[in-house]
């Protein structure tokens, strides 16, 4: 029986809008009620919270066959306000591994814990050419000296501390997202991306009238980016746990735009060889593209549920995704790849 299509319309809109809303770790609850708005929609599915926030919709089947899980992160890397400086604006410090020479320049929103969301700039300190000459070029970007520029009347602490803004208070960079040629750019498409990756796949079963062959759990994350986001919240009872996320795209990888890709190794070490076996006959029996590859600088939440003592099978499959943690690009061809994959993982009876 062939696959139910993936609604390419319905996947991208979920995504373009999931990708606008603001989600740094620590301060990803209104991407998580996005997607829990959106799947409510599905009756079949239970949906609650973890303590933690991570979202759980749970698609119950009355069978004999085990329980699995599927996860993907809806947290994104950003910054937290460290300090207010004596001229107004802010100086930053990392959320997750973001690179500063991505942002420099970009549009930023301060969510002042204490008033409005804010505007500005993620600059170098010393970012006139005309005052600062070739010191602006040589000047690291680093946490010493990028700094956001607020598009409010400030030149003090004390001017910023009364729109607000306190230190602690997150600040979510842009993602400016396009669409071209089949082509998604934008910032966060890991993971954001392979969340609605799992919205399609449940669409797509859903309007075909087709069901799990067991209880399916999909566990959105929420603390990926710091390394923990599901060391807690995959139900007991699932013998097997699906990561999706991103396939690392460039010098030296297997992985592209246009195939998904079953990761084997990664810095924290191999996936489940059984589980992968069952994948890669899978994806063969669908004529699903993929490839196989290792990411030397990578880790995901099946380890962190593998490091806090999780006892099931792991494996990890996602779409090509070029330049991560960076200005990401992906492409239908890859994304389709990975939800194609996701909807054959569920079906599958053995």
């Amino acid at each position: 029986m062939p696959l139910p299509k993936i609604d390419e319309t319905y996947f991208t809109n979920f995504l373009v809008n999931l990708l606008n809303v603001p989600s740094p770790t620590g301060f990803a609850e209104p991407a998580v009620a996005f997607v829990e708005k959106e799947l409510s929609k599905y009756k079949q599915l239970r949906l609650s919270r973890t303590r933690k926030g991570a979202l759980i919709a749970k698609w119950q089947v009355e069978s004999k066959l085990p329980p699995v899980a599927l996860t993907a992160h809806v947290d994104t890397l950003g910054a937290a306000v460290k300090e207010i400086k004596p001229n107004g604006r802010l100086k930053l410090s990392r959320i997750g591994g973001l690179q500063w020479n991505a942002v420099e320049t970009e549009g930023v929103w301060v969510l002042a814990s204490k008033g409005e969301r804010i505007r500005g700039s993620a600059l170098i300190d010393a970012a006139s050419a005309h005052i600062y000459g070739a010191k602006g070029a040589e000047t690291p970007r680093d946490e010493e000296h990028m700094e956001v520029r607020l598009d409010a009347r400030t030149c003090s602490e004390k001017e910023t501390r009364e729109l607000g803004v306190c230190v602690g208070d997150c600040v979510a960079f842009d993602p400016r997202v396009e669409i071209n040629n089949g082509f998604i750019r934008s910032r966060f498409l890991d993971d954001k991306a392979c969340v609605a990756l799992l919205v399609a796949a449940i669409k797509a079963l859903t309007d075909a009238g087709l069901s799990p062959p067991r209880t399916a759990y999909f566990h959105i994350s929420n603390y990926e980016e710091v390394g923990h986001g599901a060391a807690a919240g995959i139900p007991a009872e699932a013998a097997e746990l699906l990561v999706v996320d991103m396939a690392v795209v460039g010098a030296g990888q297997e992985s592209d735009e246009f195939h998904a890709t079953l990761c084997v190794k990664d810095s924290g070490g191999v996936y489940h060889e059984g589980l992968n076996k069952k994948l890669r006959a899978l994806a063969e029996k669908h004529n699903i593209p993929y490839k196989t590859d290792v990411y030397p600088f990578y880790g995901s939440d099946g380890e962190s549920f593998w490091r806090a003592g999780g006892d099931i099978a792991v494996s990890l499959i996602g779409p090509g995704i070029d330049a991560s943690h960076n200005y990401e690009r992906a492409h239908m061809d890859g994304l389709n790849a990975a939800a194609n994959w996701v909807t054959a993982y569920l079906l599958e009876t053995e």
